[in-house]
């Protein structure tokens, strides 16, 4: 199921929740971070954020009258069928649509999730017949799960598998149909409702807990904003809409940046140490935070990693994936933020001292060509 956009409240006008905001941005820049899982209390703008997202984003061109939304110049983003055709006369019908948030309803079934193969059509026509599922919908688009602790566990296997390879392979009686399915994968949840196993937590890629507002100046503005976008949707959309196009083009940049963003020894040192610190299980964790910091980067505008840039992330990387004392839950993450600092801080000294001697050593070859 698709989610309509045209009057959704826009992102730019959310009050406070930057930590989610930043999450779900990171996600939208580079999905292969795996997706973000938002935990909070009902009404603290969740689902808001995630409606959103679609006005930010420009359309894409998709190949005509395909189910998959392929990409028709690109022979890797393509399904079988596409691919097939492409081969033939190379080139296809392409038009433009505007990216699509597809909602995961609870109680869902495998079949409408994956899509499915009908037998019957093959055996009485002789060629495959494939029955699209919402991961078709989803590719190139963003697949939305509220309330993911309450889906069963087997159908959140299923996306989380499909989020990770970026295809979607559904086999019955010995004949198998892929298409692609690369998507911004976004979940939220409430704890009280219960929690997702550990196992599931840990294969999604950013973590972020969203809480009640308790600043009055805040709540205050919260309050007008939403009477204002009630009264006249349509006017306080365009009112905000600048600054949500605004956000749009910064992503598009930071997208391209992201691409010239190199990689160091040194981010794999860093990172090794912070996980190492953090005590987390696996190594998924260093993966994803070496892909959001360089994200991270190219947000804020730079083609280069710092080491604070890590450190800004790794709180959407850590937070599901520690080791908690049950006792003292808070002095436990208070502590690894001390001494993350304190690693952070080491190594933005030696990047300094880099610099500064690159810099010098660059003067002095100038000034012996002067």
């Amino acid at each position: 199921m698709s989610i309509k956009s045209n009057l959704n409240f826009p992102f730019s006008a959310i009050v406070g929740q930057e930590r989610m905001k930043l999450a779900i941005l990171l996600n939208v820049i580079d999905p292969t971070i795996g997706g973000v899982l938002i935990k909070g209390e009902k009404g603290t703008a969740k689902s808001t954020a995630v409606r959103a997202l679609a006005s930010l984003l420009p359309p894409i061109e998709v190949v005509s009258g395909c189910p998959f939304n392929c990409n028709p110049k690109n022979v890797f983003e393509m399904c079988d069928n596409c691919r097939e055709r492409y081969e033939i006369s190379g080139q296809l019908n392409s038009e433009r649509t505007q990216i699509k948030i597809v909602n995961v309803p609870l109680g869902i079934t495998e079949d409408r999730l994956l899509g499915t193969i009908n037998i019957e059509k093959i055996l009485k026509d002789g060629k495959k017949h494939f029955e699209p599922g919402l991961l078709a919908q989803a590719n190139r688009g963003i697949l939305y799960i509220d309330e993911v602790n309450l889906l069963e566990d087997h159908i959140v296997d299923e996306l989380l598998d499909v989020s990770a390879m970026g295809i979607n392979i559904v086999e019955r009686e010995g004949i198998s149909f892929s298409h692609p399915s690369r998507f911004v994968l976004i979940g939220t949840m409430n704890p009280e409702e219960g929690e997702l196993r550990p196992q599931l937590l840990d294969r999604f890629g950013l973590c972020v807990e969203v809480e009640t507002v308790k600043d009055i100046e805040i709540r205050k503005e919260i309050i007008k904003r939403r009477i204002s976008f009630e009264r006249n949707p349509k006017a306080f959309i365009k009112k905000w809409g600048v600054l949500d196009r605004r956000i749009g083009k910064q992503i598009l940049k930071a997208r391209r940046l992201l691409k010239k963003v190199d990689e160091k020894e040194w981010y794999y040192e860093l990172i090794s140490k912070m996980c190492i610190l953090a005590d987390v299980a696996g190594h998924r964790a260093d993966t994803i935070i070496l892909k959001a910091g360089k994200a991270f980067a190219s947000w804020n505008g730079r083609d280069y990693v710092l080491p604070k840039d890590f450190l800004e992330v790794s709180y959407f990387v850590f937070l599901h994936r520690l080791v908690k004392n049950p006792l003292d839950e808070e002095k436990s993450i208070r502590e690894l933020e001390e001494n993350l600092h304190k690693i952070i801080k080491d190594f933005e000294d030696k990047e300094e001292r880099d610099l500064t001697y690159i810099i010098e050593k660059k003067n002095l070859i100038e000034g012996h060509r002067n």
